[in-house]
């Protein structure tokens, strides 16, 4: 299971990788907006975390808890991340603010991940 949870760990790296690589690479770009990267990174980041809280709740580990106020909040802030990216991906205008708030909600996660 051990192994599970760590190829989980990764995948959910690669999923912010990707959601927070499609949000800097348009930091010069004159017209910014939501791109198929960020899609793929939110959708990653929800399946892989659902699978690592799944298997931390289950306590399939041992010497792991889960902190399920964390959790909870994380999963709000990633559903959210991932409407903005929804409605922001059908938007034909330049969606700047759609695009800010992406980068604001991931960079919120990161900071709930890191120190709570």
């Amino acid at each position: 299971m051990q192994f599970l949870y760590n190829l989980l760990v990764v995948l959910h790296f690669v999923g912010l990788a990707s959601l927070l690589g499609g949000f800097l690479v348009q930091m010069s770009s004159a017209t910014k907006g939501i791109n198929m990267s960020m899609f793929h990174g939110a959708l990653t980041q929800l399946v892989t975390g659902l699978g690592l809280a799944g298997i931390l709740s289950a306590e399939l580990l041992a010497d792991e808890t889960v902190d399920h106020t964390k959790i909870g909040i994380k999963l709000g802030v990633t559903l959210a991340v991932l409407v903005v990216v929804l409605i922001g991906r059908k938007s034909t205008t330049d969606a700047k603010s759609m695009w800010a708030t992406v980068g604001g909600l991931t960079m919120l996660n990161i900071v709930i991940a890191v120190f709570i």
